[in-house]
């Protein structure tokens, strides 16, 4: 046995093991760091709070993908599933998946799937427990994101049936997280089970804030966007133009997103914004994933600055008398960003991908609509977007409801923001005789949006 591996092992490529190598080990600090930013985001008395979850992502996942996920998302299997011949990574070892180990390119895929977890449960920040989020994670990434890694990468219907273009995530990774966190979020503030019928856990609209922690957003934004280009460029699972192409598209669109927002708050508000820049530098990286592997560099700069207006806009939804009454919450502004970002990502990338820039890494495809004039790609695209955005919502709603009705999980945290002070028998009073702030109790934070005093 140990001579069929070592044998397997010859036929890999050791150039391109060496650069997925050092791509995965880029990559793995994105989740951790995620956490890091949901800190930032938060008040300073729920830092720690915001940013356990993505640690206990790294230790859920990769359990759950050593177990049943790599295979249930790379297995042979049909438009949904992969099978299970790969259960607890059985025949994982060094077996070429293109020129790299097929282990490699499990731990590889592993830090998507991480990330992608580390991103959606935003939808908890400030407001869910912590102990239902780790059997959260293992459902969901066993009955949401592997489901949908296979229907677009591994063999699935989308992806070998439809023909979508999804270079590095577009849907798997931001419109399934986006979806994911709104899903959550939502139901937070509508509990079903135990939640609703809990004395301590009412859902209140939490106070609008400025984020508590730049230092951590400064932090997060350099760990985030050094490692997003490691992300694309590695992608390509090989060391050739493709890859060096998406790195430095990648770094063009993050760099145009964040100097677009900056900009856009500095005109406004005639101040230099970290907050400001570190959401135009993620609304950047959102637009390019799912085409740094078929755009060049001036569609690139492009799909930063689009992304930039169109994410700030989308982060305006939570501060308007909408939201409250309707208790939208988007704390980790996960939906404004990766599920806006990255629905208009997807959509773009079926108009702008071009057929030469993925003969860089030998791909074939059919382009998109502007500059191969395959308009059929838009429909495919939209296609793709509207069963990831389905799947995702539904699943996940399902999921955290699910959980909901479990003794001693109950999902929704004390707001301890509302309670400090109170006697549980004031509660109710207390929260009844709540009301919208006027417009006048509204100032601009550094971001140019509006908050509450």
């Amino acid at each position: 046995m140990a001579s069929a591996v070592l044998q397997a092992w010859d036929a890999c490529d050791k150039i391109d093991t060496l650069f997925v190598l050092v791509c995965t080990v880029f990559c793995w600090t994105i989740v951790p760091t995620v956490g890091i930013a949901y800190s930032g985001y938060s008040w300073k008395r729920n830092g720690m709070t915001a940013a356990m979850p993505a640690v206990l992502t790294i230790a859920t996942c990769s359990i759950q993908w050593f177990v049943v996920g790599y295979t249930l998302a790379y297995g042979n299997g049909g438009w949904f599933f992969g099978d299970f011949k790969h259960i607890f990574h059985r025949g994982v070892l060094a077996e070429p998946v293109g020129t790299i180990p097929a282990i490699l390119f499990s731990e590889f895929q592993l830090v998507f799937e991480a990330t992608v977890c580390a991103i959606a449960i935003g939808g908890f920040c400030e407001r869910g427990r912590l102990l239902p989020v780790v059997f959260f994670i293992g459902l969901w990434s066993t009955f949401i994101y592997c489901p949908l890694a296979h229907m677009v990468w591994g063999g699935g219907v989308l992806g070998e049936d439809l023909g979508v273009l999804d270079f590095a995530g577009g849907t798997p990774v931001h419109v399934c997280s986006g979806a994911t966190a709104s899903a959550v979020s939502i139901y937070l503030s509508y509990p079903l089970f135990r939640s609703r019928k809990s004395a301590v856990r009412t859902p209140s609209h939490i106070r609008l804030h400025r984020p508590g922690n730049s230092f951590f957003q400064l932090l997060a934004l350099i760990i985030i966007w050094g490692s997003w280009l490691a992300f694309d460029a590695g992608t390509t699972l090989a060391l050739n133009f493709q890859s060096v192409m998406a790195l430095c598209v990648t770094n063009l669109c993050a760099s145009s997103g964040a100097l677009t927002w900056a900009s856009m708050t500095y005109f406004e508000t005639g101040k230099w914004s970290i907050d400001a820049t570190f959401m135009g530098a993620i609304s950047g990286l959102v637009m390019i994933t799912p085409a740094a592997g078929f755009i060049d560099m001036p569609t690139a700069s492009f799909f930063g600055i689009f992304g930039a207006v169109l994410c700030r806009q989308a982060l305006r939804i939570k501060f308007t008398k909408f939201a409250h009454n309707w208790r939208w919450v988007d704390n980790a502004d996960t939906f404004a960003t990766h599920c806006v970002g990255g629905i208009a990502a997807t959509i773009f990338t079926g108009l702008f991908a071009q057929k030469e820039v993925a003969a860089y890494g030998g791909v074939d495809i059919p382009g998109g609509v502007f500059f191969d004039g395959n308009v059929r790609q838009l429909w495919v695209q939209i296609v793709e977007v509207i069963v990831g955005f389905t799947w995702s919502f539904v699943g996940s709603y399902v999921i955290i409801a699910l959980i909901d009705c479990v003794p001693g999980l109950e999902v929704l945290a004390l707001d301890k923001h509302i309670y400090e002070g109170l006697d549980l028998n004031e509660t109710e009073e207390f929260l009844s005789g709540l009301e919208y702030p006027d417009e006048e109790d509204y100032a601009p934070t550094p971001n140019g949006i509006l908050a509450l005093e």
